[in-house]
């Protein structure tokens, strides 16, 4: 029989409960015990919701990032909360958020907080991952708590448990020497902990462990390939069997010696390495377990289980028992369940499949590979025609829009004039004072807010009074942006539910899901829109709303618009064209947009391209193509203005320095970038860079409720001057404020105005 199996679960359940019990327990609404009854509750749904497969993973669940968890099971705790006392989850959420529950922050007397962990993406997912942090004397000691809980829980609910583990080269490779030291010689040290984790789940009769190591997707020089073969043969003899999973994509050259690795299993993404599986088969020996992902985890339409089954069919021939089938990777990236839609549009409807529907996806190409198709027949029929009706609807396709993607010509994506043209035009016009300060676009999202919007959705308000909720809290943030003495002011976004949705809402060839949340960090959850057909802007999306704050305020007001690259990118894109021309279509729909804000009489206007660099591909080689067209995008977007007309752009949250100079091609007149928490390390690149135009590096850590102070503010502005010329410098925070509450958010921008002010009078 063909094995099937998961490599892991979305954890923040169905309605976002798990979101909504850690802000609870955050604000001291709720106790420890009752955070961890709810957790163990999602675990416990989950667990039943995945009961058909032959294994089921645990320990894929966390209370924030999977990551972290490896971190606190190795002993790998920074030094900055290791002195603290209590309950190890408050110490947890420490590293991950820089607090605590409220009443446990007071009790330990860190009502401060401490230095969140530094944030970044993992590989090219919109899933934000705790960096572990090293340094040449760091010591690692199991504690195994967190999965031995999970495995007992999962036991007595009669689920055959497959542990879920980061293997240790991956760990060291996504993690951070802060001294600077050579991860790698870690190595030596790490083994033994994995070796005794291995030991301790024999212990408790577990048959398989899945070990990820998905930077086998990635170049590896020789240090790193030498790694695994140092880490696999000191493992070899663990009393467990070990699947050595991979995945986002194709082995390449790392295949034949990962598939010869010593492990009992190897799992290979079918998806996005179909092409690999013969090679992978010439190479598998008689005895290992070889693992496809056949159903893709990392987007929602339904597999073409037909077209599946053709190429399966032979490999199942061939292998036997020893195939297991399985989603391509963990399905934290896709929403948990399609029938919890009701409002969907339900030919849309047809062509979707979530994470329980992935499930039963497998489950039906089980049966086809064990009993014959026949035994599948309705199925199978219903599949294809769902696939086809997608193929072919008029929904889909729209010819102008295409007809205008293959009109694109260099002329679209230059300004008239170089930057420091541009820039001596846009300071005469705008008289900034030098650090002109900024904030990134959103302010919180209030209780009120939230009810209106709430309210005008389920008709129980118009929308006059929507419009006049929205404008009331417009006018509210303009009011303290006055307040503050901030220098250029936006509205404050109070009409958008998402950044991303609130334009695909506007745009024609976007759906929209009811509950389709996925984590993208701790409790931080977005609802992708699903991007299914050609792209075109029906009429303007933000005039009214940034014309009516303009009008209550002489300082300029920074139109706000989210950039062709991030649409694509924090969205379910279709998978039927190259994503190079679906961007190119957006592009061509926010260049309107641009237009215009510009005829409005908005003379600074943002187009954020936070999800720029989390599109790269997974291998270097690859890069160049995907920023051509990229930077072309945001390039059409951007730049049909005049000189006067300043565009910025921000991004958060990423690994930017080895593209810096493709930021720089983008040619936007200020770029906004996260650096608070990496400590400025963003300004390493200008070591070698000379980056031409204005920055705003952000000194203000908004994923955390520490609040910064003035101090800490001039100190990170200090050391940016060191790098990039004072006239160059913005100041602002790192990222948008919508999940901040406003008595964190005043305090902390007047430390980042007062901080201004003293630059002004001690820099050069």
């Amino acid at each position: 029989m063909t094995t099937t199996h998961n490599l892991g679960f979305p954890r923040i359940g169905a309605k976002r409960e798990l979101k909504f019990a850690l802000e609870s327990y955050w604000k001291g609404q709720s106790s420890r015990d009752e955070l961890k009854a709810a957790g163990a509750q999602l675990r416990r749904r989950h667990w039943q919701d995945q009961s058909a497969l032959d294994f089921v993973p645990v320990g894929d669940f966390a209370f924030y990032d999977h990551v972290l968890d490896m971190s606190f099971t190795l002993g790998n705790l920074p030094e900055r909360v290791q002195d603290f006392h209590g309950d190890a989850l408050d110490n947890y959420f420490r590293v991950a958020r820089g607090r605590s529950a409220q009443s446990a922050d007071e009790h330990a007397h860190c009502c401060g907080g401490v230095a969140a962990g530094e944030m970044t993406k993992w590989f090219d997912t919109n899933y934000h991952y705790i960096v572990p942090e090293f340094s040449a004397d760091t010591q690692f000691k199991l504690d195994a708590t967190r999965l031995l809980e999970q495995l007992r829980e999962a036991r007595e609910q009669g689920v055959k448990a497959k542990p879920v583990i980061i293997g240790p080269v991956t760990y060291l490779a996504i993690g951070k020497a802060k001294d600077g030291s050579d991860r790698l010689a870690l190595l030596d040290r790490l083994l033994p902990v994995y070796a005794q984790l291995l030991a301790v789940l024999a212990e408790q009769g577990v048959e398989w462990v899945q070990i990820d190591e998905p930077i086998l997707v990635t170049e590896l020089d020789g240090d790193w390939r030498h790694a695994y073969t140092t880490t696999y043969h000191a493992l070899k003899s663990a009393p467990v069997k070990l699947l050595l999973a991979t995945y986002f994509g194709p082995l390449r050259e790392n295949l034949e010696w990962a598939v010869k690795l010593p492990t009992a299993g190897i799992h290979l993404d079918a998806v996005n390495a179909r092409d690999e599986v013969q090679i992978t088969l010439n190479y598998l020996a008689g005895h290992k377990v070889l693992s496809l992902g056949v159903i893709n985890g990392r987007n929602i339409w339904k597999t073409d289980l037909c077209a599946t089954l053709d190429w399966l069919e032979p490999v199942r021939d061939r292998l036997g028992e020893r195939l297991w089938i399985a989603p391509s990777c963990s399905l934290l990236h896709v929403p948990v369940d399609l029938d919890s839609e009701q409002q969907l549009d339900d030919e849309i409807k047809s062509w979707l499949a979530f994470a329980k529907q992935k499930l039963d996806e497998l489950s039906v190409l089980a049966t086809a590979l064990d009993a014959g198709r026949e035994a599948a027949a309705d199925a199978l029929s219903a599949n294809r025609a769902a696939c086809e009706a997608r193929r072919t609807s008029p929904r889909v396709h729209n010819p102008a829009v295409k007809i205008a993607v293959t009109e694109i010509d260099a002329r679209l994506g230059q300004r008239k004039s170089p930057y420091p043209q541009r820039a001596a035009r846009q300071a005469a016009l705008l008289a900034l004072p030098k650090f002109p300060t900024t904030t990134i676009g959103s302010f919180p999202q209030t209780a009120e807010i939230r009810l209106a919007r709430s309210q005008f959705k389920a008709g129980e308000i118009d929308a006059t009074n929507y419009k006049a909720a929205m404008r009331a809290e417009i006018a509210r943030g303009v009011r303290e942006q006055e307040a503050l003495g901030l220098d250029v002011f936006v509205h404050g976004e109070a009409e958008r539910n998402d950044m991303v949705e609130y334009f695909g809402e506007q745009l024609a060839g976007y759906a929209f899901s009811q509950f389709g949340w996925v984590q993208s960090y701790g409790s931080r959850c977005v609802k992708p829109p699903i991007l299914f057909g050609d792209i075109s802007r029906p009429k303007a999306m933000t005039i009214e709303w940034i014309s009516y704050a303009q009008s209550l305020t002489s300082k300029p007001m920074k139109g706000m618009l989210t950039g062709p690259v991030t649409l694509l990118n924090w969205s379910f894109v279709r998978d039927d064209q190259p994503r190079s021309v679906s961007c190119k279509q957006l592009a061509l729909a926010i260049r309107k947009e641009v237009r215009d804000l510009e005829a409005a009489g908005v003379r600074i206007i943002q187009i954020d391209e936070a999800a720029l660099r989390e599109g790269l591909p997974l291998r270097r080689s690859q890069w160049r193509a995907y920023l051509d067209w990229a930077v072309e995008s945001f390039r059409i977007a951007a730049n049909g203005v005049e000189d006067e007309t300043q565009i910025h752009t921000h991004m958060c949250y990423s690994e930017f320095n080895d593209i810096i100079a493709s930021i720089a091609d983008m040619d936007a007149d200020v770029i906004t970038i996260e650096t608070s928490r990496s400590h400025m390390e963003l300004l390493d690149a200008f070591d070698d860079f000379n980056y031409p135009n204005q920055i705003g590096p952000g000194v203000y850590d908004i994923h955390s409720p520490n609040i910064p102070s003035e101090q800490h503010i001039v100190a990170l502005m200090k050391k940016a001057a060191e790098r990039v010329p004072a006239e160059r410098l913005w100041v602002n925070p790192d990222c948008g404020l919508k999940t901040r509450q406003w008595s964190e958010v005043i305090p902390a921008l007047s430390n980042m105005v007062a901080a201004a002010k003293t630059l002004r009078a001690t820099v050069a």
